[in-house]
């Protein structure tokens, strides 16, 4: 297994041009999803919905807010990650709902309350820090569906050129409650894979002993 996914690691490249005329099979794509919904997140929040668009006429939408990028429109199925703004706040309530699925008792939750809202004092102190603190999250995510895609041999692109604010509007979102953190293209390539350039194992690993 570990070499199958390391397979999947020289496999994986950031596919500029999909197979229009390739889809994804339901089951795989669903596959792929979930990689991204187990993803581990800072203290369980889960600070993230993932918005899985086919529609054509709406990717045709999107393309020129994203920088024109033929990825939007060529590919299988484009994820949009958002990041949750209101959900991770301790006044929404959403916080305490996520922690009492554990087995905790009602006292656990509140002293557990009391060092969530400490120890993210300051990350939730706006909309603007909030967002930093989930779209990194998200990152986590969208990691774990590229590599799910990469070691069943499906293709992605992770896109970040794009503008948030008209992307926001096209999709109609409540930015009160969600914003786009970044989008990933999966599909089958069409031309052969490029050279994977990588910096020297030596050069990017260091061991503290």
């Amino acid at each position: 297994m570990q070499n199958d996914f390391s397979k999947a690691m020289d496999f994986r490249h950031a596919c500029k041009i999909f197979d229009e005329h390739k889809k994804i099979p339901d089951d795989q794509m669903h596959y792929i999803l979930e990689a991204g919904r187990k993803s581990p997140s800072s203290f369980g929040m889960e600070p993230w919905k993932f918005l899985v668009i086919t529609n054509e006429a709406l990717r045709a939408r999107l393309r020129p807010k994203c920088w024109d990028q033929v990825q939007i429109t060529s590919c299988s199925h484009l994820v949009v990650l958002l990041a949750a703004i209101e959900n991770v706040k301790p006044q929404s309530g959403v916080p305490s709902q996520r922690l009492a699925r554990r087995p905790y008792s009602p006292e656990q939750i509140d002293a557990y309350m009391v060092r969530y809202e400490n120890h993210l004092k300051e990350a939730l102190k706006s909309d603007e820090k909030t967002f930093a603190w989930t779209a990194r999250q998200t990152y986590i995510a969208l990691a774990n569906m590229m590599s799910a895609a990469a070691f069943v041999g499906i293709d992605s692109c992770p896109i970040e050129g794009f503008e948030k604010e008209n992307v926001e509007e096209i999709l109609g979102l409540d930015t009160l409650k969600w914003q786009v953190s970044v989008m990933v293209a999966f599909g089958y390539r069409k031309n052969e894979q490029s050279k994977q350039l990588r910096l020297p194992f030596e050069e990017v690993v260091e061991f503290i002993v």
